[in-house]
């Protein structure tokens, strides 16, 4: 095996390794000079689309034919998507790898997936008058140039809000970079634009011109940490400065008089430049290194580095890792290094193995933790194993290692080394791994249909499966050649036991791709109904819906559906859908009963519910603020029972309350008295009161009001106003349908004890014995009392009669009157 620093060159006080990747990644026929080309980050696809101020052979007319190709750093065709759309004049990549065209008038597509689905968003701001001259991306966002150098920014893709920014003076833009939101000082996007010899910086709120003097510039790149900024001159010269423009760092002369095609990043401390077939990578303090191409050399700059892309080869060019540096560098006598001798010592059974982990014993840790990281750092799986197999003969020889570290480094380059393969074409570094997550990297696995390998990954990172399998049965519904039934087998085995599975995402697809009834059949597979019953009603299906909704048992969810089929369908075709499912019709009713009075008056009259529906117009003849509107209400309740014997007595009462509305009504004209509310009894009663005794006559006798209750409301009325003289009056009555009782008690309750005993007598024959005599008492009247009592021979009441009143007394001395008289 060739030594692993063959490929490294020194810049500076640092060495630069370049890794090959992949070889014969294009066809030697595809002319990468005549190509707009763009490149993903960490390790991510390529885009190429032919550069249209360019001229080309002609190879037919198949050949003429636009389209955006994607492809892997290895060369394999992921996606062709045909272009008929304009003028590209913007072509990149967001972090998730989801490609970005901007076209001339300022339409916007964003493929989400690298399978040609997408969605669409216009620029507006005046792109599509004074059209995009170009656009510069970053991870979350780009910022769109237009021909009267007006800025306008997008910050997200999900969403995106595009904005004008400040606007830049006017004058030949000469080259431009941005600095994204999340490295620059204000927070939110900054342009650098070359105007005239100088750099202009625009954010959001100004314009600033950095009053530099050594310009025009034909490139600007920004570092990956924005903290530096490289500037090209047209002179040949490069320059390093910081990002806020105030300190030169470097500077160096290329002493080239062609412009380079391309100047990038490599990591944070070194440029590098490209021409047609030459790259220089410039370090500190002008120290520079150069590579030499056979064609056209293409820079996708990364975090961590620069993949170099020709038509033969694709290579990574980045910084040697500190700790690859301790254990490859030549000369070291680093315990990584001495620790990696031994165990090349151990293979060839040299007892010098054992020599050197004596010597290195002190710092065997540190070594063993060197070696495992540097394992990380390599692309050669040779140098992995020796790397690894060092770090396992060191930790053997340590009482106690936690061991960790390295079962977790053997799982990431088993991952990485899977995803490098060519077939894969995903050369994710070490570092790019741990900046991507292994959850993006599975998702960029399903947008390249790899599903078999994202599940193996998944299962060995112990990472969730389930959307890996609803993509791919997504994609099956979309283009399975199958028939309905056998897609949805097929499906349902695959997918049953499985956890987490979204089978309303899978329905959803099949919907949209035009197989309704793949996708009815693939809900049924979905356990939860709230996710079951929206896709429902978008599919028409809005019965099957509501059935699913009732046997969830979530009224919520019920109610949902019936908002959304009240809406869509007319009355009667919704009333005969609820109709068949008692459920649906008790939450529609117990909803309508405050909220929508007319849709319960049409529910009870689609059922016949007359006693119901005319329940409903009483309420709101009850609510009614006058008294005709009320008798308009009650009215139309009763119209509603007319026709049915079996209402005979909810409609007299409905006519009863007609009538004694009517009377009310008459009854406040005529006395200018409010009767408005009350009840037969209590309108008598107020009739009384007032003292209108025919009018109240003339109202029992039309609502036929018997002669007892209507003894008790004038007894009432009378006692309530006082009319001593009416009652004393009435009191001549030989006989009473109530009894004369409740004349006393409601006489001596109103405090009138002398009135109240005329009626004690008249009550007496229906009293039980000896009750006269406490109604007298009760009235204070004790000599009438021990009369009663004398009458009715009952010594104890007497006496008690006359202790009570005592003996001094008139009322006493009356009593003992009484007394002898009765001895006598």
């Amino acid at each position: 095996m060739s030594n692993p620093t063959a490929d490294w060159e020194k810049v500076g006080d640092r060495f630069y390794r370049k890794i090959q990747l992949y070889t014969a990644v294009f066809d030697e026929d595809l002319d990468l000079e005549n190509y707009i080309f763009t490149g993903c980050s960490y390790g991510g696809a390529i885009a190429l689309y032919r550069d249209e101020t360019k001229l080309h052979s002609f190879r037919g007319t198949q050949a003429l034919k636009s389209s955006i190709d994607l492809y892997s750093c290895s060369g394999k065709l992921i996606r062709r998507i045909n272009w008929d759309k304009g003028s590209i004049k913007g072509l990149g990549w967001s972090e998730d790898e989801q490609l970005l065209v901007v076209t001339a008038d300022g339409t916007v597509r964003c493929y989400y997936d690298l399978q040609g689905e997408f969605t669409q968003f216009s620029l507006g701001n005046g792109a599509e008058e004074y059209g995009v001259e170009a656009c510069r991306f970053y991870s979350t966002g780009f910022v769109a140039l237009l021909s009267n150098n007006n800025l306008i920014s997008v910050s997200r893709y999900d969403e995106p809000r595009p904005k004008l920014i400040a606007t830049p003076p006017e004058g030949d833009v000469h080259s431009w970079t941005l600095i994204p939101p999340t490295y620059s000082l204000s927070s939110s996007v900054e342009v650098l634009l070359s105007i005239g010899q100088t750099i202009h910086v625009v954010d959001v709120t100004e314009s600033e011109d950095r009053l530099l003097d050594i310009g025009p510039f034909t490139h600007i790149s920004v570092s990956p940490n924005g903290k530096f900024v490289a500037l090209y001159t047209e002179t040949g010269k490069a320059f390093v400065i910081t990002s806020n423009f105030q300190n030169r760092l470097s500077e160096h002369d290329s002493r080239s008089k062609t412009p380079p095609k391309d100047v990038q990043w490599c990591g944070n401390d070194a440029v590098v430049i490209a021409w047609e077939d030459e790259v220089h990578i410039i370090g500190p303090r002008d120290a520079a290194a150069k590579y030499f191409y056979d064609g056209r050399v293409h820079l996708v700059a990364d975090h961590d580095g620069v993949r170099l892309i020709t038509n033969d080869v694709c290579e990574f060019l980045q910084k040697v890792p500190e700790v690859t540096d301790e254990v490859f560098r030549f000369g070291t006598e680093s315990p990584a290094s001495i620790l990696l001798d031994a165990v090349e010592q151990l293979e060839h059974q040299s007892p010098k193995a054992d020599d050197n982990i004596q010597l290195i014993r002190p710092n065997l840790v540190e070594a063993v933790d060197t070696c495992v990281k540097a394992a990380g750092h390599e692309f050669s799986i040779h140098w992995q194993k020796q790397l690894l197999k060092a770090a396992s003969f060191g930790k053997s020889v340590l009482d106690i290692y936690d061991s960790d570290d390295f079962v977790n480094m053997c799982e990431i380059l088993r991952v990485l080394n899977a995803v490098r393969f060519y077939e894969i074409g995903l050369p994710l570094s070490y570092e790019q791994f741990l900046r991507l997550t292994p959850e993006k990297l599975i998702q960029r696995l399903i947008n390249r249909h790899e599903y078999l390998l994202a599940i193996r990954i998944s299962s060995y990172l112990r990472l969730p499966t389930d959307r890996i399998y609803v993509h791919w049965a997504s994609q099956k519904v979309r283009v399975g050649s199958e028939d309905e039934d056998t897609i949805c087998r097929l499906i349902v085995d695959k997918l049953s036991g499985k956890r987490g599975i979204s089978f309303e995402e899978i329905a959803r697809a099949a919907y949209d791709e035009g197989r309704g009834r793949l996708a009815t059949q693939l809900l049924n597979h979905e356990p939860r109904a709230g996710k079951q019953v929206p896709l429902l009603l978008n599919m028409e299906e809005d019965e099957i819906a509501l059935d699913k909704a009732i046997e969830s048992g979530d009224s919520d969810l019920i109610f949902f559906v019936l908002l959304q089929l009240k809406k869509k369908l007319p009355l009667a075709s919704f009333f005969r859908v609820i109709n068949t499912r008692p459920i649906a019709t008790s939450l529609i009713e117990a909803s309508a009963q405050d909220e929508d009075p007319e849709l319960l008056k049409d529910l009870y009259y689609q059922d016949d519910r007359r006693i119901d529906g005319s329940n409903v117009f009483v309420k709101e003849a009850i609510k009614q603020p006058d008294t005709k509107t009320t008798i308009d209400k009650l009215a139309l309740a009763s119209k509603l029972l007319s026709d049915s014997k079996d209402t005979a007595f909810e409609t007299r009462a409905l006519q009863e309350a007609t009538a004694l509305l009517k009377m009310q009504e008459q009854f406040e004209r005529d006395l200018n008295e409010r009767f408005g509310g009350l009840s037969v009894n209590e309108t008598l009663f107020k009739l009384v009161e007032l003292g209108y005794t025919g009018r109240a006559k003339k109202m029992q006798s039309e609502f036929k009001v018997p002669e007892k209750t209507i003894w008790w409301i004038r007894l009432r009325a009378l006692v309530s106003k006082r009319d001593w003289n009416e009652l004393e009056e009435w009191s001549k009555t030989r006989k009473s349908p109530i009894g004369w009782e409740p004349f006393f008690t409601s006489i001596l309750s109103a405090g009138n004890p002398k009135l109240a005993a005329l009626f004690i007598p008249k009550a007496a024959p229906s009293l039980a014995t000896g009750e006269s005599i406490a109604m007298y008492e009760k009235c204070g009247m004790r000599v009438k009392a021990a009369e009663e009592a004398v009458r009715l021979k009952d010594a104890e009441a007497f006496e008690r009669l006359k202790t009570a009143a005592g003996l001094g007394s008139s009322e006493g001395r009356e009593i003992e009157r009484l007394g002898a008289a009765m001895k006598r």
